[in-house]
């Protein structure tokens, strides 16, 4: 399967996802359906989590990264091929070209995680930082394309990518025959083109609902709209789907397919997160977990039994920290307060003693006595709490307060 640049928004078919199947027997892992009970008991149907972020490289992205390349001619693969890529398209990409014996050059953004960084390199790719963000860094890989005649691997605006894509949907069919409902992730759209044409060529009763970042959603006005519209600076912590403008080709697929598209906020995204490393015991990003955020923020939309499709793993540890800790937030297990004390031995042990009454377990203290803001007598603290819920945040803040604690933050 390979398409010249006149092909390029040909329309993707199952003849095509079923090739990819085969072209991927022994490259790509069929990875594990997880049955999820806390998330039934919520939507009132069967959920079960296709594990992506246990697929090589972490993600579902090597499927589409090996289809496409090992499609090339001859000639094109002398060439070598290069992409850009903050994370999971760059690891893809540089593991399918390993395996096929191609030199693979991947530009990322000079901002991009470090073990992502190394992943790539150790994968076998030449990585070169270039720019801040992703645009600038496919400017440069498109750039060094035309120089070098080495193939531009897109991350999703491909068929042949769709197709690699796409091969998820027939592992599902194939995993939970009785599906009623998919929901997947959305960037540019290819893993839900690809799973849209694989599942609604064999099951068109087979509901597909598309998520998307608030910050980051292209699709709803372009789907709006009839063709796609540009998203200027899209903002979200899962970078796997901050794309500011859908792919041609799979906006074509989706616009027709897909029965819904979903958009989800940080808060939610964050307690996705923390409730698949929780409850589920799984590694997951922000994006991965995008779906199982749609069944949280309304769970009696989803006609069951569910798919939720965990996209990719591929987390910064700083990053997994900072959700982590915002997704408790969301759900009321952490607070951060700020108050002022008169400034005398014991104060604060007298504070700390109002908190244990309460039973607000303290993670971090800072004690300010100087700064222009105070007066001659005053302190300022501020904690980090550990709670129990959105009732005991409420507890907590009533307590200090009665005890004569002005609380500012």
């Amino acid at each position: 399967m390979s398409y010249s640049t006149a092909d390029s928004l040909r329309h993707v078919t199952l003849d095509d996802v079923r090739g990819a199947q085969k072209m991927l027997t022994g490259v790509a892992r069929v990875t594990a359906m997880e049955g999820s009970r806390h998330l039934s008991a919520q939507v009132g149907a069967p959920v079960h989590l296709k594990c992506e972020n246990l697929q090589r490289t972490g993600s579902f992205k090597l499927r589409g990264a090996y289809v496409r390349i090992a499609g090339l001619l001859p000639e094109e693969r002398a060439a070598g091929v290069v992409a850009a890529s903050a994370g999971n398209h760059a690891q893809g990409v540089a593991l399918a070209s390993s395996l096929l014996g191609v030199h693979a050059t991947v530009f990322m953004p000079k901002g991009a995680p470090l073990p992502k960084i190394s992943a790539t390199r150790e994968y076998g790719a030449e990585v070169r930082l270039h720019g801040q963000v992703v645009d600038e860094t496919l400017a440069a890989a498109q750039e060094y394309a035309a120089e070098t005649g080495a193939v531009f691997i897109h991350p999703f605006d491909h068929p042949d990518v769709i197709a690699g894509q796409g091969t998820v949907g027939l592992e599902i069919l194939d995993q939970c025959p009785e599906v009623g409902t998919i929901v997947v992730g959305i960037g540019g759209g290819g893993l839900a083109a690809g799973i849209a044409v694989a599942v609604k060529s064999l099951r068109p009763d087979v509901r597909i609902v598309g998520v998307q970042a608030a910050g980051a959603a292209a699709y709803p006005p372009s789907l709006a709209a009839g063709h796609p519209v540009t998203v200027q600076n899209p903002v979200t912590m899962a970078d796997g789907i901050r794309v500011g403008r859908p792919g041609d080709v799979p906006f074509a697929i989706i616009e027709e397919l897909v029965d819904e598209v979903r958009t989800v906020g940080e808060d939610q995204l964050s307690a996705a997160l923390l409730l698949c490393l929780e409850r589920a015991k799984l590694v997951v990003e922000p994006a991965g977990a995008s779906p199982v955020a749609a069944l949280l923020g309304d769970p009696g939309a989803f006609v069951g039994p569910v798919v939720a499709v965990l996209s990719g793993g591929n987390v910064d540890p700083v990053l997994m920290q900072r959700v982590l800790r915002h997704g408790m937030a969301a759900q009321g297990r952490y607070l951060a307060v700020r108050l002022r004390l008169t400034d005398r031995p014991g104060a604060l042990a007298t504070l700390l003693g109002v908190l244990s009454v309460v039973d607000a377990n303290v993670l971090d203290v800072s004690h300010v006595r100087t700064d222009p803001r105070l007066g001659l007598t005053e302190a300022e603290v501020e904690l980090h709490l550990e709670t129990k819920g959105p009732a005991h945040c409420i507890e907590v803040g009533q307590a200090l307060r009665e005890a004569g604690y002005t609380v500012i933050g």
